[in-house]
């Protein structure tokens, strides 16, 4: 399902963030990327959910070997990933959007507006976005009740493979694991496979397969 090979990655020249990094994903497996803060786990995601170019190595996603990335890579390898970031603030784009338009973004971007309020309030049931939340703004919303909004809107194309950079970071236990709870019921559902990146173990096992360590981000990196 996604394969990265040798992926060197950074944000300015000759300064790496990531450097020589390999990890594979099967079709339908959920593997768990563990590392501390400033590792370079981050980057690494953005690279798998064709978010960032990386500046040397290989991404292949669902057969294709990737060669754009953002909104230039082609439509059918973008709506092939979903992407949930580890703060909600700064991965909900538009802080004057209300809950349901949140999450109906990619119906919309994609020209699926036919499916968009069944397929909204389908999302909402299962991460738990109940009452009036999605009449809500952002700005109205907890994180965690924002956090499940962004979750919803990352399954709402149906993605075969989800990605997770450290989603349950700064929440509490009950939203945490409703979180989780919902990506699980997805992955069965549908036998997507997950990349979940994050610092803590018993986290990461608790819905990975297999757990791949990565201690620490090349001499020369930033820090991230």
């Amino acid at each position: 399902m996604l394969e990265l090979s040798n992926i060197t990655a950074g944000y300015e020249r000759g300064r790496p963030v990531v450097r020589d990094m390999s990890l594979a994903v099967a079709r339908g497996e959920a593997v768990g990327l563990l590392g501390p803060s400033g590792c370079g786990k981050s980057t690494l995601a953005r690279v798998a959910a064709l978010l960032h170019r990386p500046d040397a190595g290989t991404v292949v996603l669902d057969g294709t070997t990737v060669t754009d990335y953002r909104h230039r890579a082609p439509r059918a390898l973008r709506t092939t990933v979903g992407v949930v970031l580890q703060a909600p603030r700064l991965s909900a784009t538009d802080p004057r959007l209300r809950l349901r338009d949140l999450v109906a973004e990619p119906l919309r971007a994609t020209g699926r507006r036919i499916e968009i309020r069944e397929r909204v309030d389908e999302l909402a049931q299962a991460v738990g976005l109940g009452g009036d939340l999605l009449t809500r703004g952002i700005r109205d919303v907890s994180d965690g009740d924002l956090q499940r909004a962004c979750l919803a809107r990352a399954l709402v194309l149906r993605p075969r493979l989800l990605i997770c950079d450290d989603m349950t970071a700064a929440l509490d236990a009950a939203t945490a694991a409703a979180l989780i709870a919902a990506v699980e019921a997805y992955r069965r559902g549908t036998q997507a496979s997950l990349l979940a990146v994050g610092p803590d173990p018993a986290v990461l096992a608790r819905w990975c397969d297999r757990t791949v360590s990565w201690s620490s981000p090349p001499s020369d990196a930033h820090p991230l």
